[in-house]
């Protein structure tokens, strides 16, 4: 759905106008924050802030021959988010939503990613890669949120010298971040790999050119939301 000039909202978030929800409908106060947030994202992209929360975790796999064949991602959505996605689903017990009561909702979502790459980018031995569709995905529910557990598989496993993953919403209406321990993970790497993790990166000015020219180009390029990334970062020996 389109509501002004250049902004097109996606299905992965439901904080948005249009957006058709199953079931009898959001409770009061979600109306309320919906029209609120319809009200904000009625503007340019570089208003844009976000509306829907992601901590996360994720474990590059590595297969018995040491090649990367992908990443497992854990993303725990906020509580509104959470809230949101399950209205209109009833469960056997009254605020405990099993795995299989969250089966519709996962298979719903991770369709949604794929238009938006799953929001996960990876550069490997300085060459883009690509991924294929999640093989496995399911949610589970702990403290009143979602966590959505999903594994995106390489569609070449590749010997890694270097690896970045920039995980981010190229229009930040979403938010990734991790916690503040075990945010990443290298079961079974080689020894000499070392990880990293981090959040945003400096924009890079060429010679002669302003900053202001330099941020412009990194956002039309990569999106307003490169600058708030997250970076996941292995190096071997």
């Amino acid at each position: 759905m389109i509501i002004g000039p250049g902004i097109q909202f996606r299905r992965i978030c439901p904080l948005r106008p249009g957006y058709q929800h199953r079931g009898e409908g959001m409770n009061s106060w979600l109306r309320l924050l919906a029209i609120l947030v319809s009200l904000i994202l009625i503007g340019s992209p570089a208003a844009a802030h976000p509306h829907v929360w992601v901590v996360l975790k994720s474990q590059i796999v590595y297969d018995k021959a040491g090649l990367v064949t992908g990443v497992r991602h854990v993303w725990t959505f906020d509580d509104v988010y959470s809230a949101f996605l399950t209205q209109g689903i009833k469960p056997r017990r009254k605020g405990i939503f099993t795995r299989e009561e969250l089966a519709s909702i996962a298979k719903e979502n991770i369709e949604s990613l794929k238009d938006d790459d799953y929001f996960t980018q990876a550069t490997i031995n300085g060459s883009k890669a690509a991924f294929e569709a999640p093989i496995e995905y399911w949610f589970e529910q702990k403290d009143g949120s979602l966590t959505l557990f999903f594994t995106l598989p390489l569609k070449s496993p590749a010997k890694v010298r270097t690896l970045e993953l920039a995980i981010y919403d190229p229009l930040y209406y979403i938010d990734f971040s991790f916690p503040e321990n075990n945010s990443a993970v290298l079961p079974r790497a080689p020894a000499s790999c070392k990880l990293t993790v981090s959040r945003g990166k400096d924009i890079v000015v060429a010679p002669g050119q302003s900053i202001k020219d330099a941020y412009v180009k990194e956002v039309n390029a990569k999106g307003y939301g490169w600058q708030f990334a997250t970076f996941i970062n292995v190096e071997c020996s």
